[in-house]
């Protein structure tokens, strides 16, 4: 099923059970692809757009839990943590470090990265490959080791 259609369904469940903070975050999350779907026009949004919208709502709030742990506001740490186990179930299932370990040596090998200079030309095809099933931030981390070893 289409993340949308997911949505959609979801945010109904969420308003039969009155679950709050679950239908909060969907709608939001509606909202900006929707936003995106109207920065867009009048191109259609495809899939892998939703998917850099969810991806982009995840960063988000991971960023925001870091600045409210940092001013010591642990209610709304909790509220940000809830929001993002809502908001993360509707990216693929995330690959482990050895899996991602693996294809970025792939790559490097294919590309003859030699240096870090060599990083965007290998990060670009690494993210093209795991298709959104892997956290870019462990995917720079990887690349950099490997490429300053």
């Amino acid at each position: 099923m289409e993340i949308r259609e997911r949505l959609t369904t979801e945010m109904k469940e969420a308003m039969k059970a009155k679950d709050q903070l679950r239908l909060e975050a969907i709608r939001f999350l509606q909202a900006a692809i929707k936003n995106k779907e109207i920065e867009l026009r009048p191109n259609p949004i495809s899939a892998d757009d939703v998917l850099a919208v969810v991806k982009k709502m995840v960063k988000q709030r991971k960023e925001s839990i870091e600045q409210y742990q940092a001013a010591n506001r642990q209610d709304l740490v909790d509220k940000e943590s809830a929001e993002l186990k809502i908001i993360e179930a509707y990216l693929p299932a995330q690959m482990g470090r050895g899996e991602i370990e693996k294809i970025v040596s792939e790559v490097i090998t294919q590309t003859n990265a030699a240096s870090i200079k060599d990083m965007g030309t290998v990060m670009k095809a690494v993210v093209a490959k795991t298709g959104g099933a892997a956290d870019n931030k462990i995917v720079s981390e990887i690349i950099r080791s490997k490429l300053q070893a």
